[in-house]
């Protein structure tokens, strides 16, 4: 049974919300109005700034935000998402035009997708694994397909992963080798789709739909009320994909970046 409204009817701070949950970052700095997130540089949603709410003092806020992340050793980067309606972007409008004159750059736009759990035809996939934890398998694949670093960066990484509840789903080949994985985050009544990696030789062959599908069953076995998922902006056939399983855009967001001093893992 569903346990909230529509993800029709959230609003893009409601997804953002969902989206700290699902993807906790390992240190976090709650100023009241901003978020300030770190994990030791393993992927930019979990070292950005959650603008929560307009601070008063937007100069002062940023400053502060400074401070933090030089004290982390981490460059400083706020995640920006707009209404699908509104593509003005009017809610950081002022905080835009501050980080225009700082010379933060524009990153990794991204869409927030959405789909209503009535609206769900998947059937369950006995071919699938679904586990409660990443197994080794799990992680070394989608590693080796999403990850940036090494083994370091693999534990940060898998303290994100387990921060939140969470169904990991695994698809095999003919040959029983992992092909395919995915990860559903449990968080606020709703499910995340994370994660989807395909192993490169294994692509266009159904797997990342059996993993979509499965996930998808999961999630209502679990009694989520819809899902919700991320996708680059330039990722065309994955956006295809989804959109084949019937997700909707709800919105989309940036990053804005001060010029990086080191190399941050992922999207």
């Amino acid at each position: 049974m569903a346990t909230g409204p529509s993800t029709a009817n959230l609003a893009m701070p409601e997804f953002e919300a969902l989206m700290d949950a699902a993807w906790p970052a390992t240190e976090r700095h709650d100023t009241g109005h901003w978020v300030f997130r770190a994990a030791s540089g393993v992927t930019q949603r979990a070292n950005s700034v959650w603008v929560r709410d307009t601070a008063a003092d937007e100069p002062a806020a940023m400053r502060d935000a400074v401070q933090w992340y030089r004290r982390n050793r981490l460059p400083v980067i706020y995640q920006l998402t707009e209404e699908a309606r509104d593509r003005r972007n009017q809610r950081y409008e002022s905080l835009n035009a501050l980080l225009d004159a700082e010379g933060f750059t524009r990153q990794s736009e991204t869409l927030v997708m959405h789909l209503d759990c009535a609206s769900v035809r998947s059937a369950p996939d006995a071919g699938v694994e679904v586990l409660p934890e990443p197994s080794e398998e799990w992680l070394q694949l989608w590693w080796s397909v999403d990850g940036r670093g090494g083994y370091e960066e693999l534990a940060v990484a898998g303290r994100i992963l387990t921060g939140c509840p969470a169904l990991y789903a695994l698809v095999r080949d003919d040959d029983g080798v992992p092909a395919a994985v995915g990860r559903l985050a449990l968080a606020g009544g709703y499910g995340g789709l994370y994660c989807m990696a395909t192993r490169p030789d294994a692509r266009r062959l159904g797997y990342a739909r059996r993993i979509i599908n499965a996930l998808l069953c999961e999630g209502r076995t679990h009694g989520v009320s819809g899902y919700w998922l991320m996708v680059t902006a330039s990722n065309s056939a994955g956006q295809q994909l989804y959109r084949q399983a019937g997700f909707t855009e709800a919105g989309r967001y940036v990053y804005r970046q001060e010029r990086p001093k080191r190399h941050l893992t992922g999207c």
